[in-house]
């Protein structure tokens, strides 16, 4: 049985003072969450504040990003080890935002997975299509290929440890929710790939979120899909009622 997982995705928002208050509002409402995964990721600078302030916790803290690199001249990024060192255990990669502004493709995608990975960090994968490509009829094409893509040279053992997270670009940020219906679809669709890439026994192990508007009055159905496992919820994570999408 997978183990239902919730992460909040908090993007550019939150001072380390304003991270810290967030988390004593919801570290009650959360906090001893054992039937679903909670993970908060805030931006880098506030995440040493993060883990202190959900010690004796079962929530996890996860990073927004990272570089595929160790070190060196790369100015502004972040490495691996640095988020292990200030206490992370997974990170976002391949998030729309950073593929769309910032220009990321498959294959830097697939960098920081391995790395993450090579450094015991539990990456997020984020796939998903524009409203353009839905409506040319080739969001699972396009799916399978970003998660192939992705999870290239990662061994089966190592694919366990990550999680997929259906994001359709058209629904974040945006109000609209794709039906549940649709959301399955392409969940099923992912956890297709995932068989005919590592196996079923593997591939009933990776466990699937969907993102996009998730909010408290449409995680119960979402999740209840036999291939949704949880959500990336966005700004909704920023509030107290991201409990209510917990407890979903």
């Amino acid at each position: 049985m997978r183990k239902r997982i919730v992460a909040g995705n908090w993007k550019m928002n939150k001072t380390p003072a304003e991270a810290k208050a967030l988390i004593e509002v919801l570290k009650p409402l959360v906090g001893s969450s054992e039937e679903t995964e909670v993970v908060f990721c805030p931006p880098f600078l506030d995440i040493a504040v993060a883990v202190e302030a959900v010690k004796g916790t079962n929530i996890k803290i996860g990073a927004q990003n990272m570089y595929y690199e160790e070190k060196g001249a790369y100015t502004g990024e972040v490495a691996p080890d640095m988020l292990v060192g200030a206490g992370c255990e997974y990170v976002i990669l391949g998030h729309s935002e950073r593929r769309g502004y910032f220009g990321e493709t498959n294959e830097i995608v697939n960098k920081k997975v391995l790395k993450a990975l090579e450094h015991g960090l539990k990456p997020i994968i984020c796939v998903g299509e524009t409203l353009e490509q839905r409506e040319q009829g080739i969001t699972e094409d396009l799916v399978r290929l970003q998660t192939k893509i992705a999870l290239k040279d990662v061994s089966p053992e190592d694919a366990v440890k990550t999680v997929i997270a259906y994001e359709p670009i058209w629904a974040i940020g945006t109000g609209k929710t794709a039906t549940n219906e649709q959301a399955e679809e392409v969940c099923a669709a992912i956890r297709k790939v995932l068989t005919e890439v590592y196996g079923k026994e593997v591939a009933e192990e990776i466990r699937i979120q969907y993102g996009g508007s998730v909010n408290a009055g449409n995680a119960k159905e979402l999740f209840a899909m036999p291939n949704i496992d949880g959500g990336l919820v966005g700004g909704a994570s920023l509030k107290a009622d991201f409990s209510d999408i917990v407890n979903a």
